[in-house]
């Protein structure tokens, strides 16, 4: 396949873990990017825009370039990274007992060419205590993740369901992306 001739530019170390799942080999990079998003632009076009400018910054290399970024989004309302604890709070208080969508977006640039799609899943949350909140922020794996949560950690305990690719809820549809790859 494409061993040795793919530069992941993200910061993200679940994206380089997915990453392993289709190649072995490859380069991680990244560039600090403005991830200010336009106004009124839908959860799609977020991801599809800030994978973009993820891996621009790379478009003159031999390497196939893969930039990626993930949201959460609930009645069309973006949810990032929470800033602290008490913005983490917000965003799990919001999820608590509903469904919500998890958009990841991936950009592949390759011999002057670029492709960009992007996943969504759909996640349901059981009602969450206060005190379940708490306990998951003090735990510290919310910061990091759009959302607030981490499905692949304790994050896990709030989900009831999901529909969808669940590893485009970790930060990489894998199956969708070893497609497009395939047809570089």
């Amino acid at each position: 396949m494409l061993e040795n001739k793919i530069l992941l530019a993200s910061k993200s170390p679940r994206r380089r873990e997915l990453l392993k799942l289709i190649c072995a080999d490859f380069e991680v990079d990244s560039a600090d990017a403005d991830e200010a998003l336009p106004h009124n632009v839908s959860p799609s076009d977020a991801v599809l825009y800030l994978s973009k400018i993820k891996a621009q910054p790379f478009c003159g290399s031999e390497k196939t370039v893969i930039g990626a970024d993930t949201v959460v989004a609930v009645d069309n309302e973006i949810l990032g990274k929470p800033e602290n604890a008490e913005h983490a709070f917000e965003m799990l208080s919001l999820l608590s007992g509903r469904q919500h969508s998890v958009f990841t977006g991936v950009t592949l640039l390759h011999g002057g060419k670029s492709k960009s799609f992007f996943c969504e899943t759909k996640v349901n949350f059981y009602e969450l205590s206060k005190q379940e909140i708490n306990d998951y922020i003090a735990c510290g794996e919310c910061f990091d993740k759009a959302g607030a949560y981490g499905i692949q950690g304790k994050g896990s305990l709030f989900v009831s369901g999901i529909c969808g690719d669940y590893f485009n809820v970790v930060g990489l549809p894998v199956s969708r992306l070893a497609r497009e790859l395939k047809c570089l």
